[in-house]
């Protein structure tokens, strides 16, 4: 099970890593409306407690298959939210 420790802890890091991103482009650029900032980081806490409920998911046929495409969609809304980071203007 330290697989599913792991994948829970790289969920909790990434999205944690991107939420701080916000909020440091938040304290750069204090004249600029946070609207969109705010929305990016409302995103990244809804994949957060999707990604988390999908992992404590108990009826899975396959396991390990299960937790790859978690890991996969972990890193497709990831690289999607650091483009919306990007984007801030």
């Amino acid at each position: 099970m330290a697989n599913v420790r792991n994948l829970k802890k790289d969920i909790n890091y990434v999205l944690g890593d991107i939420i701080e991103a916000v909020y440091v482009w938040e304290y750069a650029n204090t004249d600029k409306d946070t609207k969109e900032s705010e929305a990016v980081i409302d995103e990244a806490i809804a994949t957060f407690d999707a990604l988390i409920a999908k992992v404590n998911d108990k009826n899975v046929e396959d396991k390990k298959a299960h937790f790859k495409s978690i890991n996969a969609e972990l890193e497709t809304k990831g690289r999607a939210l650091i483009e919306k980071i990007n984007k801030l203007g």
